[in-house]
């Protein structure tokens, strides 16, 4: 489903701001104003985008007026009515910027500006009006203000606030009420030595404890603590070489498992689902098509992943459709694109894609090292289904030996008090557990030698050969009994 033209232009317009609040060094609020006018006929919504950083330049609105083919006006009259000040003027200035209007002369009219009375300040407030359906407005409006804060606006030299605050006005014959979304004090202090992709790994767990919702609190129906986040990053560029672009290429990727006891209602009702949620320069924005043909060609099942079908929805995200996730599991994405330099040369599609790849990748492998045993490949998971009966034989062996030295021997290895009483079925369950711990361990060295492998029964002293990487062959068959 095709996003509509009222929702691109928002984008649009909140990507400038956040670009202007980037370039000031002060602090910074970001406020989106909808005034609803239900009784009219059709209800009529006036959306004002205002920033308290430097002020623009008309320069900026070209990109609007290039866009005008993409972005229609069935919603809208195709009016932008625009107030802006840097902080070396004297007055605000004001224009209107018909986007209808054929004639250069008249797309752009300079109304009375205003002279300043309070001092020294900044900042730009575009408004236009719009006929689209306010519930289903207010509910995106809401949903891209949580995804602005979720990327937390990165600032590289200083310490910096940014407050974003969404306020939602209605109006009609009988007086007006304000109802404020989100709140200007759920803005981020943050360190400017903190890495951009730190700041999205925190912003992205935010996301997913509140399901992405209004609510000011996180979802206690899906979660008890952060500890049911399995958490994953990978950052790629294209490397130093002088025909790089400076592009770099930040991926999160967060797991929840939440424990059936907790029926959590919310994940239940996200299914196999996995909507992907792109960042262009500190700005959410739909996802491009090289994008999304990067994530349909990644390798998903050498992680125990089936993709069925993707797609793009009405509100630009990309929709991973999976054929099988664990019960009351769910998967988050977030990708974040951005330039640490001016590119000097158009970046071609299979580099971009590759970029893409390599960063989920390392999202993907990063998941694998922190929490052993989850997305296991196809191999691996083939493999752990002779754990039980491997360690049901190792135990039986254990257990019926006469050799009491042997027995104390193997259960000492094993972690277990050889004085003890000690029942075949702890034995078994140990050693099931230690082959487990293997098998994810192998999994993830998939560029390993046919060498020395991991030791099931391992003692302090005994000197074993570090295996090596032999070339980039991909991952052979473990045979259970290198274990």
């Amino acid at each position: 489903m095709e996003i509509s033209s009222t929702r691109k232009l928002c984008r649009s317009l909140i990507a400038c701001a956040i670009r202007r609040c980037r370039i000031s060094e002060n602090p910074c609020r970001l406020s989106v104003l909808l005034k609803i006018s239900p009784d009219s006929d059709p209800p009529l919504a006036r959306i004002a985008i205002s920033d308290t950083g430097v002020g623009s330049s008309l320069a900026e609105f070209q990109d609007v007026e290039h866009g005008r083919k993409q972005i229609s006006v069935e919603n809208w009259d195709g009016v932008l009515f625009i107030t802006t000040t840097s902080i070396c003027d004297k007055e605000v200035y004001h224009y209107r910027l018909n986007l209808k209007e054929t004639v250069a002369k008249k797309k752009l009219a300079r109304l009375p500006s205003t002279p300043k009375k309070d001092g020294k300040f900044s900042g730009t407030e575009v408004s236009f009006s719009t006929h689209e359906s306010i519930p289903d407005f207010v509910a995106w409006i809401t949903r891209l203000c949580r995804e602005i804060v979720i990327i937390k606006v990165p600032f590289l030299d200083f310490l910096q606030k940014v407050v974003v605050e969404l306020v939602v006005e209605h109006m009609n014959n009988s007086g007006s009420r304000c109802e404020q979304l989100l709140q200007a004090n759920e803005g981020i202090i943050l360190p400017s030595s903190m890495p951009n992709i730190e700041r999205l790994t925190s912003g992205l767990e935010d996301f997913v404890l509140r399901h992405g919702n209004a609510l000011d609190k996180e979802c206690q129906g899906c979660f008890l603590s952060r500890e049911h986040l399995k958490v994953g990053s990978g950052v790629a560029d294209g490397g130093d070489s002088v025909k790089s672009t400076g592009q770099i290429m930040e991926v999160v990727i967060v797991i929840t498992e939440v424990p059936k006891s907790l029926n959590p209602p919310c994940l239940t009702a996200c299914g196999k689902s996995t909507e992907v949620l792109f960042f262009q320069d500190f700005s959410p924005c739909s996802i491009p098509q090289s994008s999304l043909t990067a994530l349909a060609s990644i390798d998903w099942q050498n992680y125990g992943l089936a993709l069925r079908t993707h797609f793009v929805d009405g509100d630009g995200h990309a929709v991973l459709q999976w054929e099988e996730l664990p019960p009351f599991a769910h998967i988050d994405i977030a990708l974040h694109s951005y330039h640490i330099k001016p590119p000097q040369t158009q970046q071609r599609n299979h580099e971009y894609k590759n970029l893409v790849k390599k960063a989920v990748k390392l999202a993907l492998d990063d998941l694998k090292a922190k929490y052993p045993g989850i997305l296991l490949s196809p191999n691996a998971l083939k493999i752990r289904r002779y754990a039980p009966d491997l360690s049901r034989a190792i135990a039986g062996l254990i257990s019926s030996s006469n050799d009491l030295e042997f027995r104390a021997e193997c259960v000492s290895l094993l972690g277990l008090d050889p004085l003890g009483t000690i029942e075949q079925g702890k034995i078994e369950s140990c050693i099931t557990e230690k082959i487990g711990e293997i098998i994810a361990m192998n999994d993830c060295k998939p560029n390993r030698g046919r060498g020395h492998g991991p030791l099931l029964f391992r003692e302090d002293g005994v000197h074993t050969e570090d295996y090596q990487d032999e070339g980039d062959e991909e991952c052979e068959d473990i045979n259970i009994l290198d274990l």
